[in-house]
């Protein structure tokens, strides 16, 4: 029998008189890969917002693991094993592309960022963090600013640091956005290994609909804050409701979402 790790009830919030997620219940299964898909404005971030704490919904309930952690702030849901990429890449430009790396580690083991000590004195995690950038296809970044990495570097570098934390379920939020074309094969690969690597258990936004259909599991469709349907690629991609809900029909084998 699965395992659910991330449960919503009845989640909701309102900004205004606007619903932005109105109402929405999903389930997150331990070692699944799970997308939320849905045009421009169907609440897809927001969502993420909610169940990673950077907002309070208006109704509702996020579970982790069957525990009410709706009243529980960012750090609290990261160290209990929630892990959170963004839209815009969320790294520390002035440190190297290693240090970024090795202080999340340092986070993940509770030393934090000690000014007075050397990082000498974590051998352990400099190498850690050293088999995280080769796995992020970094390695040879390893000494550089990471404000001299190009867009899709930065989303490498920001996958690496999740990784770092070792989170039981990552929340990926649009990580080829602002790629260049030629960059989104890498980090389809990198994706691709990361749901493979100890089953990875992700849930994912994504507007690319060939990784959406070559990755998930499990696509659930958010339109206008609610959820329309839930399924396999195949059965989404063949629901009616779904076509209307965009432009054009076909979503599955457009680049939109």
């Amino acid at each position: 029998m699965s395992e659910t790790l991330i449960e919503t009830k009845n989640l909701t919030i309102n900004f205004g008189g606007l619903k932005a997620v109105n109402n929405v219940g999903i389930s997150v299964e331990k070692g699944l890969f799970t997308t939320i898909i849905g045009p421009n404005g169907a609440g897809k971030t927001t969502l993420f917002n909610l169940i990673s704490g950077l907002l309070q919904p208006t109704e509702g309930t996020v579970y982790f693991k069957g525990t009410d952690i709706t009243s529980l702030s960012p750090m609290q849901r990261v160290a209990m094993g929630i892990g959170r990429s963004f839209q815009l890449t969320n790294v520390f430009p002035n440190l190297t592309v290693h240090e970024n790396v090795r202080l999340a580690l340092q986070s993940r083991e509770k030393t934090g960022y000690k000014i007075f000590t050397s990082y000498k004195k974590f051998p352990a995690l400099e190498e850690e963090a050293a088999t995280l950038l080769e796995q992020v296809l970094l390695d040879d970044k390893m000494n550089s600013l990471a404000a001299s990495l190009n867009h899709g570097e930065q989303r490498k570098l920001e996958l690496a640091m999740v990784l770092a934390m070792k989170p039981d379920v990552l929340l990926l939020d649009e990580p080829t956005a602002g790629m260049a074309l030629e960059e989104v094969p890498a980090m389809f690969e990198l994706l691709e290994k990361t749901k493979h690597q100890q089953q990875n258990t992700v849930l994912l936004i994504e507007h690319k609909m060939d990784l959406v259909t070559k990755l998930s599991d499990t696509v659930i469709v958010l339109v206008n804050g609610s959820v329309l349907t839930e399924g396999t690629a195949a059965e989404v991609s063949e629901n009616p409701d779904v076509l209307k809900a965009y432009l054009g029909g076909g979503i599955l084998n457009g680049s939109t979402a």
